[in-house]
């Protein structure tokens, strides 16, 4: 028997869960997790109920509310739960409640502390585990590859095809290798690695590819950090994005509530352990990035590709070399109301949001928190949110003390949930205004119609609350 060729981290994963290879190359893949919100998935269900079908595998899925939910107070003053002012938003809600134990899915109540973004929720609970294949029906499920998963976001009449058969015919990805060496700049977080990653390669560099994250400074990353990173792997255009898994991974995973335990863990990290990319396994592609030329970067535009560092300045549209690029550049600067050669740090800004399935974790919180700490958010700051990505997250955050940092600095501390990541709950932001947010998406009316957002990290967020507009945090870290 020949020996096999070094394989990457993708095509180990890939391999494992081939059903059915066909001549034209596309493969029916098992899907080991699936996760399910109230968005995508009313229509999935009702197919499923109107073919006479159940769900192939209930407890390989889990459901919960997060994009429609209100983060305002969940109680009235009795304990009885609120009502949900929006129909379309109360109906979806309302229907992911009633269909997911009817099918025999677990089902994560809004007001269990359990609940929060399905992709903080998924590795927090230990859903999300390193070789598996994960789906869900939002496109930023590439998030649980920093956990060494095979994630990507999926349609609702895939969301229904899971449920029915827990397989995807998929066509395999190429591979891209991002390989980011060196030392991390003070001020310099995951967030900001990826935002000038994104800005490097574009938002169609990573198309048809997988994205491998490689070298010391994935390696030095917390768990957290990786989930960030992978988390807008989609911005770059890749179907998804991949961390080795590793011990940090591992002491990350150990005692979560769905996690392997006693013998079946030991024989999980084994596995988990042989995932890595073999010595000499080929990329289609490779880019290596120098982490000294990383710094705290901040969006001007409305794609995440639109990205500069905190330092610099609004480009001239003509210094692109693509035409194309020069339109939409001029487009975004129109929509942003920003002129050419603005110094970044001289934008005001109205808004602040941190959360999201980007930046809602422990780690996100406490980096904001340090900042805003003894501090005050500026007077032309008009909304200044704290979202925690889960009522675990919450809860934790509150065991510390980071929401008296918060509502001590003028800031709102809110229930979980999506908020004004996008316009899909009350937590919006108001035409002609700009917004600081640590969310993943910087397209037009995003967060709400006329919108303006500048994507950054969690510290640069309570940094522009507290100076009232972009700011370097560097120089707040260094008072």
């Amino acid at each position: 028997m020949s020996k096999q060729s070094p394989r990457t981290l993708y095509q180990k994963i890939w391999d494992a869960h081939v059903v059915d290879r066909r001549t034209d190359e596309t493969c029916l893949i098992y899907i080991d997790r699936h996760l399910v919100h109230e968005v995508t998935s009313p229509q999935a269900f009702e197919s499923l109920r109107l073919a006479g079908r159940q769900v192939r595998r209930p407890d390989c899925t889990l459901a919960l509310p997060d994009h429609n939910l209100p983060t305002i107070g969940r109680r009235d003053a009795n304990g009885r739960r609120l009502p949900i002012g929006d129909p379309e938003s109360a109906a979806q809600l309302a229907a992911l409640e009633s269909n997911a134990p009817a099918f025999g899915i677990r089902y994560i109540d809004a007001l269990s502390v359990e609940q929060g973004i399905v992709h903080v929720v998924g590795p927090e609970q230990g859903f999300s585990l390193p070789g598996t294949t994960i789906v869900c029906g939002d496109s930023h499920t590439s998030a649980h590859g920093g956990l060494g998963a095979l994630a990507f976001g999926i349609g609702t009449s895939e969301v229904e095809h899971v449920l029915a058969t827990q397989t995807l015919l998929l066509s395999p990805s190429k591979t891209l290798e991002i390989r980011v060496e060196g030392t991390l700049g003070c001020g310099v977080t995951p967030k900001d690695v990826i935002l000038h990653i994104i800005g490097v390669i574009g938002t169609g560099g990573g198309t048809g590819h997988v994205i491998e994250y490689t070298g010391n400074v994935f390696r030095e990353m917390s768990v957290e950090g990786r989930l960030t990173v992978c988390n807008m792997s989609i911005e770059a255009g890749a179907r998804a994005g991949l961390i080795a898994p590793d011990q940090t991974t591992f002491d990350y995973l150990e005692g979560r509530p769905m996690a392997p335990k006693g013998q079946d863990w030991i024989d999980a990290v084994a596995y988990w352990g042989t995932l890595g990319s073999d010595e000499g396994a080929v990329y289609d592609r490779t880019v290596v990035i120098d982490a000294a030329d990383i710094a705290p970067c901040v969006t001007w535009g409305t794609s995440p590709e639109d990205v500069v560092a905190i330092t610099g300045m609004v480009p001239e549209p003509d210094m692109f070399e693509d035409p194309a690029r020069q339109v939409a550049a001029r487009r975004s600067l129109g929509y942003m109301d920003l002129a050419p050669g603005t110094r970044m740090q001289d934008i005001p800004i109205e808004n602040v949001f941190i959360g999201s399935c980007t930046n809602s974790r422990i780690e996100d919180l406490r980096a904001a928190a340090a900042i805003v700490r003894g501090r005050h958010i500026a007077a032309n700051i008009r909304q200044a949110l704290v979202v925690p990505g889960s009522g675990l997250v919450k809860q934790q955050a509150e065991a510390e003390g980071l929401d008296r940092d918060f509502l001590d600095a003028g800031f709102e501390w809110r229930e979980p949930g999506c908020s004004a990541c996008l316009a899909m709950n009350p937590d919006k932001i108001p035409a002609g205004e700009r917004c600081a947010s640590t969310s993943n998406r910087n397209f037009v009316d995003r967060q709400g119609p006329g919108a303006r957002t500048h994507l950054v990290s969690p510290a640069m967020a309570a940094a522009a609350a507290v100076t009232g507009h972009l700011t370097d945090v560097r120089d707040i870290q260094r008072t």
